[in-house]
């Protein structure tokens, strides 16, 4: 069964986790931004990194039965992030802040369009 969809969605949750990663982790580790930074901003970010890199990449490349579950998730926990900076923090967010989150949004859009392509894909092989 061909699963290159899917493999592309993971690699995708991949790179953009590890983005977070590095983008948060260097905030964590003392960096000075040029733009003030919401305390809990680069936490959030290191942490969905993480469990984007490690963990959901790795249950959509084994096609795992919670890979859509958890990248459903991310997008979601993404855009419940997007939409508390776009309101209770509208006049202090950086906007690069809101660039990165549009980012990871389109970025786990499409990696959901994937997902649901390459499952569409496989309905139709076992039929």
């Amino acid at each position: 069964m061909n699963s290159i969809y899917r493999k592309i969605a993971a690699v995708l949750a991949f790179i953009i986790g590890a983005m977070a990663i590095f983008a948060g982790g260097q905030v964590l580790l003392g960096k000075i931004m040029d733009y003030y930074v919401i305390d809990w901003l680069p936490i959030y970010n290191f942490i969905a990194g993480l469990i984007s890199a490690l963990i959901t990449a790795i249950l959509i490349w084994k096609g795992s039965k919670f890979a859509m579950p958890a990248a459903i998730g991310m997008f979601a926990i993404h855009g419940t992030v997007m939409l508390v900076l776009q309101t209770a923090y509208r006049d202090v967010v950086a906007p690069d802040s809101i660039k990165a989150m549009i980012v990871r949004l389109v970025v786990w859009s499409i990696i959901l369009t994937l997902m649901i392509v390459q499952a569409q894909k496989n309905k139709k092989v076992s039929n």
